[in-house]
């Protein structure tokens, strides 16, 4: 098969961290990819798939940057700093039902530059393609070019980030002596658990991919994950189906995307103060929760898992503009 160029960005290879101080049904190992690590500015799990994308930009001499996502998306914030790294100007299209005050994520972009046009939810869901359209027009307008990135850089290009990171982990698993039988990640939009799952079936790793969705259903990820293969199995000249198991485990969106309920927010400072290991309130704090009840109640999907490795895709700056909520004494 074929693997794409890409820049080299990350601070790779993460490391993997296992967690000791919380309680485990017997048998079972806990795990973390400390995928929140690849870098300060550029931390999380969007990093690895810019670096695809970028790269594919920098050939096409494009010189501005166009993407999406929540006011406090974690891939625009990374976009806007790789985007400041390499020289490049950066325009962020961003959900939000108010006009909001710059912190976290959004203080960042700002500070790399970015220009930002925060839109209603309506919008964003229905004239984003519209809108991002216009400001590559205007790009074109002033003698720029500009290349657009979709919402967590999840495109076909983009899931090669994740097929590397199960690479990635196939040789750390052979120097720490471990064998991860389960790999466990948050869903959003698609890209970091499709990128497992093929490399699960080209590489033949016999692992078991779960996600667990934080948006929409798991149906729809199914969906999404088979679009994707139809991209990814041209770009890497793979000449045949997708066949691994698609296991998302549904039921741990709460409220909806970047939404948190009380029980949400609880579960993330416990965590906190038993591990020293901070979860964001969007991606891995709803995932974590879902792998911890689910383990308590002996879900069949885990049943059989002795060494489960769970990617903590970051988030961490996602944290402070939700300070409110978390009613610390």
């Amino acid at each position: 098969m074929t693997i794409p160029d890409k820049l080299s960005l990350a601070h790779l290879p993460t490391p993997i961290d296992q967690i000791r101080r919380i309680e485990l049904p017997r048998g079972k190992k806990l795990f973390l990819k400390r995928d929140d690590q690849t870098g300060t500015e550029l931390s999380g799990n969007k990093i690895r798939k810019l670096e695809f994308l970028l790269y594919d930009a920098l050939e096409q001499g494009c010189d501005t940057l166009i993407t999406c996502g929540g006011v406090q998306s974690n891939h625009a914030r990374a976009t806007a700093a790789a985007a400041a790294k390499l020289g490049l100007r950066c325009s962020l299209v961003l959900s939000s039902p108010t006009r909001v005050l710059p912190a976290g994520n959004l203080l960042l972009d700002k500070l790399f530059g970015a220009t930002v046009q925060l839109v209603s939810p309506r919008d964003f869901g229905e004239r984003l393609e519209e809108i991002m359209q216009q400001l590559a027009d205007e790009a074109t307008d002033r003698g720029a070019k500009a290349y657009q990135i979709p919402v967590g850089a999840s495109n076909p290009l983009g899931t090669f980030g994740y097929f590397l990171a199960l690479q990635e982990i196939l040789d750390q698993e052979r120097a720490l002596g471990i064998s991860f039988d389960t790999i466990v990640c948050s869903v959003g939009s698609g890209g970091t658990y499709a990128g497992l799952v093929f490399a699960n079936q080209l590489l033949q790793a016999g692992k078991k991919i779960v996600g667990i969705n934080i948006s929409q259903t798991a149906d729809h990820f199914r969906l999404i994950t088979q679009q994707l293969w139809q991209g990814f199995s041209q770009i890497a000249e793979v000449n045949e189906d997708l066949t691994e198991p698609l296991h998302i485990l549904d039921g741990y969106a709460g409220r909806g995307y970047a939404l948190n309920t009380a029980e949400e927010v609880d579960f993330v400072r416990d965590f906190a103060r038993e591990t020293g290991v901070v979860l964001d309130p969007v991606y891995t704090g709803k995932a974590m929760r879902g792998l911890m009840e689910s383990l308590k109640q002996n879900h069949r999907l885990f049943e059989a898992s002795e060494h489960i490795l769970f990617i903590h895709t970051g988030g961490l700056f996602g944290l402070f503009p939700k300070a409110e909520e978390f009613l610390l004494d």
